[in-house]
């Protein structure tokens, strides 16, 4: 298997002995490229895989490490974050990169690395990666936006029955030694209504578990949604929040979400609601939470993010939050349950394994999402290039004047890069691979067998 950029020839490894044995980095115009297609003619395939170097950080699920060290990668995990300059000096031979929320994949980090091909977010949002470097690099990028869905919704109705049963606050009393029992400002959440901003996957999921306890759910997303069950949607923000007993956010972060719940919604809100974010840190002014909290004007709420969290365990959590009464705070543990981190680290790194091992990028969040099945007795070739006029008549250029029979092909394109995916005949793929890697507007090429 063949690494190559600009500057540098390394080796990438096969995936079997029938798939998979060029992998060029960059744009494939090193020095030696003779000697390289020479050799990869003669081989059967290329390099093993133990030559595909894998960092994995925060602690991802001992699933996903056991799936990678199977097909026979190299794998190296840290329990712990690094920081950008720890990053950057770790990332430099490394070809996988997988992060959960802390680590930031920066402009500065992606810089140097020199053969990253693909970086797996083993968690929901892919906030803590700079997608647009990333995409310019081509340096594909995933997630796993649904596998830890039941472990958030769970947590949201324990926390709406916490705070409806105040129960943090009775334990806190017996813990200081005070029996007080009393059915003062408590209630069941029986008939309540539960107004769900965003009713994407865990926002619905929040919806079924609620009305199976027979709660009245309401819901607003900016998207049309068919509801499921007997959840009404609503139309505006403001009507959903006048009407519930509790709120719980279900929004990515985006510049549109950045506070948008601020002190002129909770004055719309009911007195005594309660609001639930487990979401983002940016979607609520926590300045304006805090007054509305500590004036009674909200009778609770239970927060899982905050705009800055720390990057380790330990103290130094500074919140305004602190303090307020009635109200849950957790360190962003909505999706931290065995299950849920285990579903995760499978579902991240089989999409890693099928990008490295066959191209396909369904479900990347930066490329385009193709999937074509493999064509027996063929090579594949994976180029990434600028989505500018005239990169495809220079390619299908290539294939005619090699005289290439091309057995399937698909292409995508986003705003900015196209990715194109093309079975051609074993005896001219190699030269065909190298032809297209020259093209100057070619970000990345490979080739697999």
């Amino acid at each position: 298997m063949e690494l190559t950029s600009p500057a540098m020839v390394g080796a990438l490894p096969p995936i079997r002995e029938s798939s998979m044995a060029d992998m060029a980095l960059g744009n494939g115009r090193a020095d030696g490229a003779e000697v390289i297609e020479s050799a990869a003619k003669r081989a059967k395939h290329s390099f093993p895989k133990g030559k595909i170097r894998v960092l994995l950080l925060e602690s991802v699920a001992p699933s996903a490490i056991q799936m990678l060290e199977d097909d026979g990668y190299q794998v190296e995990a840290f329990a712990r974050a690094l920081t950008e300059e720890e990053l950057i000096e770790q990332i430099v031979e490394v070809h996988v990169l997988g992060v959960r929320s802390k680590t930031r994949v920066t402009k500065r980090v992606l810089a140097a690395a020199k053969k990253l091909l693909v970086v797996g977010c083993f968690c929901i949002g892919t906030d803590q990666v700079d997608l647009a470097e990333a995409e310019r690099r081509a340096v594909a990028v995933f997630n796993a936006p649904f596998a830890n869905t039941r472990s958030v919704a769970e947590l949201v109705i324990g926390e709406i029955i916490a705070l409806y049963r105040k129960l943090t606050l009775c334990s806190q009393s017996l813990h200081e030694g005070v029996w007080n029992k009393s059915a003062n400002g408590c209630f069941e959440i029986r008939g309540k209504t539960l107004g769900i901003v965003g009713y994407g996957h865990i926002g619905s999921q929040v919806a079924i578990l609620a009305e199976m306890i027979g709660m009245r759910v309401l819901y607003y997303d900016v998207v049309p949604k068919l509801p499921l069950g007997n959840s009404e949607p609503r139309a505006m923000l403001e009507l959903l929040l006048a009407e519930s007993d509790v709120v719980s956010l279900h929004v990515p972060r985006s510049e549109q979400t950045n506070k948008m719940i601020r002190a002129e919604h909770f004055e719309i809100m009911k007195q005594g609601a309660f609001l639930i974010n487990n979401a983002r840190g940016t979607v609520v002014d926590l300045d304006a939470l805090a007054t509305a909290l500590r004036s009674g004007k909200l009778g609770g709420a239970a927060v899982d993010v905050f705009p800055v969290e720390p990057e380790k365990n330990g103290p130094g959590f500074e919140s305004v939050l602190r303090g307020c009464p009635n109200t849950i705070l957790t360190p962003h543990i909505g999706g931290s349950t065995q299950e849920a981190q285990s579903k995760i680290g499978e579902e991240v790194a089989s999409a890693i394994l099928r990008f490295v091992n066959q191209g396909s990028t369904t479900g990347s969040v930066n490329f385009p999402n193709l999937e074509m099945p493999s064509t027996k007795g063929s090579h594949r070739v994976l180029n990434v290039h600028a989505n500018v006029p005239g990169v495809l008549r220079d390619i299908n250029n290539i294939i005619a004047s090699l005289d290439v029979n091309v057995r399937a092909q698909v292409l995508g394109t986003t705003a900015d890069i196209g990715y194109l995916v093309i079975d051609v005949d074993k005896e001219t793929s190699v030269e065909t691979k190298h032809a297209i890697a020259a093209l100057p507007h070619s970000l990345r090429t490979r080739l697999l067998y």
